[in-house]
């Protein structure tokens, strides 16, 4: 009964999360935007105190029945392994302790100091969010295309089309590995990922140890069949000592159910633990779980110089835009500043791939490895846009609201004279202070002397001058710029944008 409660539960819980990382359309968000909120990591990131509470308490009460039910990756390897379709086919194998706690403590380190895209590595929910957003998220949409391409040819627009296109080929490499390496050792060996680099899973085994249910053996009964042994996926039953490891046991309950002799019970009996660790462990093993559960909370120690990061421009597509330099990386708005998305990011890919407009994508820079950036080739970010700070479940972008985003500054435009068309070409323009939503550019003229009266336009000799030959040159007002890309992305300018946007290190509010 326990396992088909488990089975039920996981897999309703997987494909729902599953749906929540695909959903381009914000429908999942809304309903189901808890279910990233109570995954350990991103709520340790965000002081989520009722979702830690909930976990702890869980596994104090069940032991790592986390992993078998709300983590994603987790129940993803279970399905791997049962892919297999093998009986008998584990071994009890000892903890590697040295491995499991230098990762424990590498990625409390990436944490402590402010670069959380090292520890998303291999964090579960980042690391499963990258997988489907980068590998299964294209194959969704191209699925709904061709739904759409249908249900126009009947006249109906139930469906709607989306780009489809590659954003990072790193952070495609990245996720490619991470699925082929966590496939192989899921098919072979089971829970492997899971017990010896997962560092929540290593934090949550330490807990679990104190959980008042276990799996407990009862040796009087067991006859020694080794079934329970050999169907343990996380190959923590060692029938020759009839003991647990508790701190790798996920309760799946696969042993209970292999057990004929009613040997197994799932109940709050003590028994004696598996001799590894050993005690002389057990004082180290209490450190490194403060240190777990406090480095999620450090303020980043160090912030290295942002490298400067370009883009390309708008529409123009006769001459391929180049990248324009920034002093400063633009930050989605939310994210507070640089330092704040960089030491909260564990690079899940869930808001990149929510963006309707196209504008975020995952960095290339080593100090900030697949964490968003704005970019504006495909598009800018529309002032009445904010899924990206609905979506994340870290705060490394915090929730803000459509009139909350109007007034956020991610960054200031700023006008380069000589790529101007009106200066370069000598022809009129004024499509940036046309487009711009925040009516932050004005138009004034090029030549000194020319002036408006009335609706005519006058030279310095007070001569009329034909409307179509005064050249207006834009003048940015950047106390009222916003920092959202219509400019730079609409400039007609080629092969370089004569407007483009340089991003502030900490946001601010007009």
């Amino acid at each position: 009964m326990l396992r088909k409660i488990r089975l039920t539960l996981a897999i309703i819980f997987w494909l729902l999360i599953t749906w929540l990382l695909l959903d381009f359309t914000g429908t999942a968000q809304a309903y189901l935007g808890w279910m990233a909120k109570v995954q350990f990591i991103p709520a340790l990131l965000a002081l989520n105190i009722g979702a830690l509470l909930f976990v702890v308490a869980l596994t104090l009460l069940t032991g790592r029945i986390y992993c078998s039910i709300i983590c994603p990756l987790g129940v993803m390897q279970d399905f791997i392994a049962w892919l297999r379709r093998k009986k008998n086919k584990y071994n009890y194998s000892p903890a590697k302790d040295v491995l499991r706690y230098s990762v424990l403590v590498v990625a409390c380190a990436s944490l402590a100091l402010g670069v959380a895209w090292l520890g998303g590595l291999i964090f579960p929910y980042s690391t499963y969010g990258r997988i489907v957003s980068v590998i299964l998220a294209p194959l969704y949409k191209l699925a709904n295309n061709g739904l759409a391409l249908i249900a126009e040819h009947h006249d109906s627009y139930a469906f709607y089309t989306v780009d489809v296109w590659v954003k990072s080929i790193g952070t495609l490499v990245i996720a490619l590995l991470t699925l082929g390496i966590i496939a192989v050792l899921a098919w072979k060996n089971g829970r492997t990922w899971c017990n010896t680099i997962c560092p929540v899973g290593t934090l949550l085994g330490l807990i679990s140890k104190q959980s008042f249910l276990k799996v407990n053996i009862d040796a009087e009964k067991c006859k020694n069949c080794r079934k329970c042994e050999r169907n343990c996926k996380a190959a923590c039953i060692d029938l020759d000592t009839h003991t647990v490891d508790y701190s790798r046991c996920v309760v799946c309950g696969n042993c209970l159910e292999q057990c004929k002799f009613d040997a197994l019970k799932f109940s709050s009996c003590s028994a004696p633990l598996a001799p590894h660790p050993q005690k002389a462990d057990e004082g180290r093993r209490a450190v490194l779980t403060g240190v777990a559960l406090l480095a999620g909370t450090a303020i980043a120690k160090a912030q290295s110089k942002i490298e400067p990061k370009t883009t390309d421009g708008g529409f123009a597509d006769i001459v391929k835009k180049k990248k324009v330099r920034r002093e400063k990386l633009i930050t989605p708005p939310g994210s507070l500043s640089i330092r704040n998305l960089r030491s909260h990011c564990t690079a899940c890919q869930l808001c990149i791939d929510a963006c309707p407009n196209d504008v975020l994508r995952p960095s290339s820079s080593l100090d900030r490895f697949m964490q968003p950036e704005v970019s504006y080739e495909r598009g800018y970010c529309r002032p009445e846009c904010n899924r990206c700070s609905q979506v994340c479940p870290t705060s490394a972008i915090r929730p803000v609201t459509v009139e909350e985003r109007t007034a956020i500054q991610v960054g200031h435009a700023v006008w380069t004279r000589d790529l101007c068309v009106p200066v370069k070409n000598e022809k009129p323009c004024g499509l940036c202070s046309r487009k711009c939503p925040a009516q932050a550019i004005q138009m004034v003229p090029l030549h000194a002397g020319v002036h408006q009266d009335g609706w005519r336009w006058r030279d310095a000799d007070n001569n009329e001058i034909p409307r179509e030959k005064v050249l207006l040159i834009p003048v940015i007002n950047e106390e009222k710029c916003i920092g959202c890309g219509a400019c730079e992305n609409l400039c007609p300018s080629n092969p370089i944008s004569a407007i483009y946007v340089e991003g502030h290190e900490v946001h601010r509010e007009i």
